[in-house]
């Protein structure tokens, strides 16, 4: 058998390639929390508007420009122009300067939970310090401790990263198997009634989602839940008889993924009752996961007819577990998201943009790049964390911004697809949308689904609770890197129209 016949991708290794890159369990008790069993019905139409049409899209580009050195830089640069593609991709990787700043931050958690079995950041104090300050400052140590390793080339890394990735499996199939289990030993009672069907799957027990608004706001949860299809795009060359068993296997990702978030949001209310244990003041979007485990592990042993003394230390040691495999997870996403998006823009786009130390690759890293990205992620940590709020309100608010400044960059690739499906001259051996019109018509689709996510998101702070601060935190971090971004590429421009520079 010859090496390519090696490397395809049947429709069984396609579905669980994108399975992984996209499934993530944090986002189902995150989903319980916020919206109950109401949550459902929007990932559902998550998977619809955006998920599936999105996927077979990246798959379009993928295949026509699977020579491209410059990623997603060069598919919107070959179908659009080099600016946009420019400020679409700064922002994409200005997306994950915000997701190193929540993850340095919330990454205490799930090890406070490995080590303890719940978590003990809201008690961090040092030298007068608050625990948000405290945690802040472990975040920049944590930054530039991740940034001096992976400068150094290491690749041991994938260890964690494939470990962090078995033990969260574990944690899928602990919250299936461990739910139907509570079920069964409650006689099939939920812990979280459903009285009515419909009032269940449209309202929400959280007092901060009652509005239209609110609810609205939360359809950006749902759309960052299938975040990461980004990767599914280069799988089409890989993949065995690409024109059928890509759409086949895309559809089947996209239908396990949605029904798995669904079944998982259910599970938990199988062995959880919103009002008794999530409603409390210290349960925050960060920490829910390891509360919600904990109860899990307790409820398992009351229905074994363990003592409570020893359901409580199962409780607790399954938290354990959970926290020590998110910590994995987080850590090895962490070691390859620090130099990937930030080697992606400087390799992708013109060498001229930068300085020249930036552009230099030493043991295949940007290396001078990642030190001034680690003291620009440092400076945005100090920011948020020494603001002044309590810890709940400043895990909530990052991972808010992280939702949206992570889902708008996909608007760039949307738009951008009617014109890489006008022009002519681009080869695409692989197609969807076979005319133009449904091109049209889907991202279309797709950008008004992400946008108005977005726009909830970003307003609703301010229109229910006259937070202007938050909606201006939210949505102004996307719009100042896209200035940055704009600035950056005019200046080039009139450098290059200056002959300042070669071309």
């Amino acid at each position: 058998m010859s090496n390519q016949a090696i490397k395809k991708l049947t429709l069984y290794s396609l579905v669980l390639m994108i399975f992984t890159s996209v499934f993530g369990f944090a986002n189902i008790p995150r989903a319980f929390f916020l919206m109950g069993y109401a949550a459902v019905p929007w990932y559902i139409l998550g998977a619809l508007a955006f998920f599936i049409p999105y996927a077979f899209m990246l798959a379009e580009y993928g295949a026509a420009f699977k020579q491209e050195k410059g990623g997603i830089f060069s598919w919107m640069q070959r179908s659009v122009g080099a600016k946009y593609a420019f400020i679409g991709t700064f922002m994409w990787y200005a997306s994950y300067l915000v997701w190193q700043v929540s993850v340095s931050s919330s990454i205490w958690i799930p090890l406070s939970n490995a080590i303890f079995g719940e978590d003990r950041t809201s008690q961090l104090t040092f030298m007068g310090l608050n625990s948000t300050q405290v945690i802040g400052i472990l975040g920049i140590i944590w930054i530039n401790l991740v940034t001096f390793i992976s400068s150094r080339g290491m690749s041991s890394i994938k260890k964690v990263t494939s470990v962090g990735g078995f033990a969260v499996a574990l944690l899928n199939v602990a919250l299936l198997v461990g739910g139907l289990l509570v079920l069964f030993f409650n006689g099939g009672r939920l812990a979280e009634p459903i009285t009515h069907l419909a009032h269940s799957l449209s309202a929400s027990p959280n007092p901060k989602y009652q509005s239209r608004l609110s609810i609205l706001s939360f359809f950006t949860y749902a759309l960052f839940a299938y975040g990461g299809i980004e990767a599914v795009g280069g799988l089409v060359d890989q993949t065995e008889k690409a024109e059928k068993t890509f759409p086949k296997g895309v559809a089947i990702s996209a239908i396990i993924i949605s029904i798995g978030y669904s079944l998982g949001i259910f599970m938990i209310g199988i062995f959880i009752n919103w009002q008794n244990i999530l409603s409390l003041p210290s349960v925050n979007t960060a920490n829910v996961t390891y509360i919600i485990m904990n109860n899990l592990g307790y409820e398992l042993a009351k229905g074994l007819g363990i003592s409570q003394a020893t359901a409580l230390i199962i409780g607790a040691w399954i938290a354990r577990f959970a926290g020590l495999a998110m910590f994995l997870a987080l850590t090895g996403a962490f070691f390859t998201l620090i130099y990937s998006p930030l080697k992606q823009l400087i390799e992708g786009t013109p060498a001229a943009l930068w300085p020249k130390s930036w552009t230099v690759i030493k043991n295949d890293m940007p290396v001078h790049a990642m030190i001034v990205q680690s003291l620009v992620v440092s400076l945005l940590i100090l920011l948020v964390s020494f603001g002044g709020e309590n810890a709940s309100a400043f895990f909530n608010k990052l991972v808010t911004m992280t939702n949206v400044a992570m889902t708008i960059p996909y608007m760039f690739l949307s738009i951008a697809f009617p014109f890489f499906k006008k022009k002519a001259s681009i080869y695409r051996p692989f197609e969807i949308y076979t005319t133009y019109t449904w091109a049209l018509i889907t991202s279309i689709i797709v950008t008004v689904t992400i946008g108005l996510a977005n726009i909830f998101s970003i307003i609703e702070p301010a229109l229910t609770n006259n937070n202007l601060i938050d909606s201006l935190l939210t949505g102004g971090g996307p719009i100042l890197f896209a200035l940055v971004a704009y600035f950056l590429y005019t200046s080039y421009e009139n450098k290059i129209r200056n002959k300042k520079i070669k071309h």
